[in-house]
């Protein structure tokens, strides 16, 4: 997981509504175990033709997408099955987080235990971004606040994601890095009950 401090990017926007780990990665895709390939199978139903072509009206094959890093979604984004794939055709799209009124919980989740930014914002600051596609935009995660404009929007961001998005820590190497305090624990409380 790479450190996350400050996300400076247009936006791009996809506004519908309820779109869940299926439309984000079609389960064919899913028989893979690592990340690769995993951008060009982000909303592969919507961004390519029958014939592999790229869907022109669909909003990340327009030229005003490129370089993009931030997706601005519509409500409810994430939801359905819990794969964490989802994140990852994200991540590999070149997307470092994405905007939206709600998301499904096991999204949030996984996009924050992948280095992924959910921001969560008020319905009046998400239509002006809607209505604004590729706006620049500033996600500051230690302030935990989207900058756009003139506009401010705080998110939630629990102090534990805060702190392994801006270190770059998973909750294992969380754990890891803590292993001689662990130890030290382990040997003043002696075994654990249920070890004897």
């Amino acid at each position: 997981m790479k450190a996350v401090h400050e996300i400076r990017s247009r936006t791009v926007v996809l506004p519908n509504e309820n779109v869940d780990t299926d439309q984000i990665i079609p389960a064919r895709f899913l028989v893979t175990t690592t990340r690769e390939g995993l951008g060009k199978a982000l909303f592969a139903d919507w961004r390519w033709e029958k014939d592999g072509s790229p869907n022109a009206a669909f909003a990340l094959n327009r030229p005003e997408a490129e370089g993009a890093r931030v997706l601005v979604a519509g409500r409810n984004f994430g939801c359905g099955s819990s794969r964490e794939h989802a994140v990852w055709a994200l991540q590999a799209g070149g997307f470092d987080a994405v905007v939206s009124t709600a998301f499904a919980d096991i999204f949030r989740g996984n996009a924050l235990k992948n280095g992924f930014v959910p921001v969560q914002v008020d319905a009046e600051s998400h239509a002006r971004l809607v209505e604004a596609p590729g706006i620049e935009v500033s996600i500051d995660v230690e302030a935990a606040l989207l900058s756009f404009g003139n506009r401010r929007a705080a998110f939630p961001l629990e102090p534990f994601a805060r702190y392994c998005l801006r270190s770059g820590k998973d909750e294992l190497a969380f754990l890891l890095s803590r292993e001689r305090e662990i130890a030290a624990y382990e040997a003043q409380a002696g075994p654990a009950p249920w070890r004897s």
